[in-house]
């Protein structure tokens, strides 16, 4: 007579055991993003309504080059499609692909800080503060160097956890957790360009 062996339920709400099965440090990367996620809407609100209550918003066409910007975020997003790539190499346990994807990441990132800083030189150029811009309401100055500067930060703190699992995969250190961790990170950092993108320089 066959025997079957019930395994036990374990209650991953009731304390003691991850949700999802997830590590701690898988659920402490998600409720970073959320927070974080959150406090970028609440800038990008912020700015909403100073835009409305604003007598003249400067045309973002006169200030920026949209064709340019266009290129930076194909940048950033290329380098989410390679973050990636190196997630699945990571599950694949291939270390020299997973090396290879996480570099060609920090060169995207690297590319697209040095683009940000040509475009903050160039309207630093132009006359743009925190508080004064030569092409109408002095928030704009503001908000631009507020929203992008803030998102800047973070692209170079994910450049730097970067560099460390590239490291780590180099030397055989780092595990496919490890990666998909920095590859969420890399992949908020992205979704709030987006959003920046969207909201500040198109609409």
């Amino acid at each position: 007579m066959a025997t079957h062996t019930v395994e036990p339920v374990i209650d991953r709400w009731g304390g003691g055991a991850c949700p999802f099965a997830a590590g701690w440090r898988k659920v402490m990367m998600w409720a970073f993003i959320v927070t974080d996620g959150l406090l970028f809407a609440g800038f990008l609100a912020s700015y909403g309504y100073a835009r409305l209550m604003a007598e003249r918003w400067p045309p973002q066409q006169e200030v920026f080059s949209i064709s340019y910007l266009a290129v930076m975020t194909f940048v950033l997003i290329s380098s989410s499609a390679t973050m990636a790539s190196a997630v699945v190499a990571a599950g694949a346990s291939d270390r020299r692909a997973t090396t290879r994807f996480v570099l060609l990441t920090i060169l995207g990132g690297v590319a697209f800080l040095g683009m940000q800083a040509y475009e903050w030189a160039h309207l630093i150029g132009e006359g743009a503060t925190l508080t004064h811009n030569p092409w109408g309401d002095p928030s704009f100055g503001s908000y631009f160097f507020l929203l992008t500067g803030f998102h800047g930060s973070h692209v170079l703190t994910g450049l730097i956890v970067l560099c460390v699992t590239a490291w780590h995969s180099a030397g055989g250190r780092s595990s496919a957790n490890g990666v998909e961790i920095a590859g969420l990170y890399w992949h908020f950092v992205d979704l709030v360009w987006v959003f920046i993108f969207t909201l500040f320089y198109l609409v």
